[in-house]
């Protein structure tokens, strides 16, 4: 292990050590009571033997007790708040492993986006933004998936220029868009474009005509595309980040990370944290392409390292870099260990085509390393099993050769495809994964119309990672506007437990591998205690124990006892954070 690495590690931890001392040392004041005390309740601690208690004490921040209402209640003193639940059940804050809320919360800040679930409904909205843009302006749809349309498709060149024959249209999923004639005209794609040799990306062509089919595959940086929308304002950015962070707590969520940040949105962060209106704890990870020049790169990393929100926070903490290594499963470009097939669904022509491996294998190694030897945990997007290797094949260079990547916790980012071999090997370097359940009901159905039940036996395999010890933890991927249910990638946490406990795809009457279906303990454990673990933070959240921020929410129904179908349905009546109520506010 590197000097620079023991440092960096040991000081981000004493820092959090002295953090929770404070917390615990404010605890132990001579005969302070609580300021609330619940009782008469169901208390799901999620502590380790994840026991049941009848009541809890809050001083300040932090829970202070927690047991029986004979042992909890005479703690109370005169200015102690009390709330009798009546018998209703609390459990702790959830969080979601897998956000970029600063731009799901001005998706919208231009115009309503309305729901679209045919390349029909695509083609009309593209006709009616053409209706009110001058010719020439650029016609944007982001993110609604070809996996999610009735049609199972992408729409294609020749409709695109019908449906906006005079402005460059571009309908983009992730790394991959279907462009029109003029997009390809503006952005000087012709028949004789060729993508630089080394980098990622391919201009699909007609197998017969050589004609450009419109398809680009994790190459949309050629697509010149300008802004024809209005752009938000700092702080207009910064009202609608509020206005999500409030919605977040609506459904139970008091700690998010936000994966692939830039310094414009932590900076939006840092305000709202000055302010004191942060109510949702955020862990932040700055977005780095690693395919840049090699001083950039490590610029950009140390850049990160020394930033002042590197310290240890419990509210704001920027701890994580991002990198994307494949494209999506959504749009047809994951890295795959076998091909993905000849394809209507994802307009796939080439029978050896795998999918889209973004960044060589030392490039990798480099980048992983210097982010892990100077405290910053390593994620990479990887959707495909071929990624997902490929990601672990670095992080075992490092742990051999290096220093021991444990500590550092690596993660695997959405991990969707993977094998008994991978699982095996992140249990044994302590790699950890966040995984979005809303992909398996969103997407179930085509994954299985195109890869058939074979293929995706190692599809979000849950039962199995939990058997072999490895931390996964749940999240949403929430990109696009703001509404736990309307949102393109829903982020409501009931909705992620329920796919992970049924595995029930929508539109289709199997489970898809049932076998890999988790329990209720468990599934709540991927919103609460290993989220934290993902964060470094467990020691101080994801459970309901004395010394842990006081972070808890308030359910209409027993999780654990009510029906499997009704907790997709799951209503929170209060979410509070660190002894506050943050929901609902006063006055709501």
């Amino acid at each position: 292990m590197t000097t620079t690495h023991r440092r960096s590690t040991a000081t981000s931890w004493i820092i959090a050590s002295f953090a929770i001392m404070a917390c615990v040392s404010s605890l132990r004041a001579a005969d302070a009571p609580p300021t609330l005390i619940l009782h008469h309740g169901k208390i799901v601690t999620v502590d380790p033997g994840f026991s049941i208690a009848e009541a809890l004490a809050v001083r300040g921040d932090c829970i202070t007790a927690v047991g029986t209402n004979a042992e909890i209640e005479p703690l109370a003193g005169p200015e102690s708040k009390s709330i009798d639940l009546m018998g209703r059940t609390v459990v702790p804050g959830l969080m979601d492993s897998h956000v970029h809320a600063a731009g799901a919360a001005v998706y919208e800040f231009d115009h309503p986006l309305p729901p679209m679930e045919t390349v029909a409904d695509v083609l009309a909205y593209i006709a009616r933004r053409a209706e009110v843009l001058e010719d020439g302006q650029w016609i944007v749809v982001q993110q609604v998936f070809v996996t999610r349309l009735r049609d199972q498709r992408f729409p294609t060149r020749r409709e695109l220029d019908a449906a906006a024959p005079n402005n460059p249209v571009v309908f983009r999923t992730g790394p991959d868009a279907a462009v029109n004639s003029l997009a390809l005209q503006l952005s000087g794609i012709d028949e004789n474009f060729q993508i630089p040799a080394g980098e990622a990306g391919q201009i699909e062509r007609d197998p017969q005509t050589a004609e450009l089919t419109g398809m680009i595959r994790s190459a949309t940086r050629f697509i010149k595309q300008e802004p024809s929308s209005r752009q938000p304002a700092f702080e207009e950015q910064r009202a609608a980040l509020l206005k999500l962070l409030a919605d977040y707590n609506s459904v139970g969520i008091t700690s998010i990370s936000e994966r692939g940040a830039s310094e414009e949105v932590l900076k939006l962060y840092e305000s709202l944290k000055a302010s004191g209106e942060l109510n949702c704890r955020a862990f932040i990870c700055r977005m780095v392409d690693p395919n840049q020049p090699w001083e950039q790169v490590t610029e950009q990393i140390l850049a990160a390292a020394r930033h002042p929100a590197h310290q240890y926070d419990p509210l704001l903490w920027l701890r994580g870099i991002k990198i994307f290594l494949d494209g999506g499963m959504l749009t047809g470009s994951a890295y795959m260990r076998e091909p993905w097939g000849v394809s209507r669904i994802y307009s796939i022509t080439d029978p050896q085509y795998r999918g889209v491996l973004q960044v060589e294998p030392e490039r990798l190694y480099e980048t992983a390393r210097l982010c892990l030897q100077n405290d910053l945990q390593f994620m990479a997007h990887s959707v495909g099993d071929g990624a997902v290797h490929a990601l672990i094949d670095a992080y075992r260079r490092i742990d051999q050769d290096d220093f021991p990547v444990r500590p550092q916790r690596p993660c695997i980012t959405h991990c969707n495809f993977m094998s008994a071999e991978a699982i095996r090997e992140m249990n044994e370097r302590g790699i950890v994964a966040d995984l979005q359940p809303i992909w398996l009901y969103q997407d179930g159905k085509t994954l299985r119309d195109h890869f058939g039940d074979d293929r995706l036996t190692w599809f979000q395999p849950y039962k199995t990672l939990f058997a072999e010890g490895v931390t996964v933890g749940g999240g949403s991927d929430h990109m696009q506007k703001i509404g736990s249910l309307r949102s393109v990638n829903p982020y409501n946490p009931w909705l992620g437990m329920w796919i992970a406990l049924a595995r029930q795809p929508r539109g289709v009457a199997e489970p898809l591998h049932g076998e890999q279906a988790i329990t209720r303990e468990q599934a709540l454990r991927l919103y609460t205690i290993n989220n934290a673990f993902l964060m470094f933070d467990e020691t101080n959240k994801g459970s309901l124990e004395p010394g842990k921020l006081a972070d808890f929410i308030v359910l209409d129904r027993d999780y654990l006892t009510c029906e499997l179908e009704e907790i997709k349905d799951i209503q929170v009546e209060q979410t509070w954070l660190g002894g506050r109520q943050v929901f609902p506010l006063a006055g709501e």
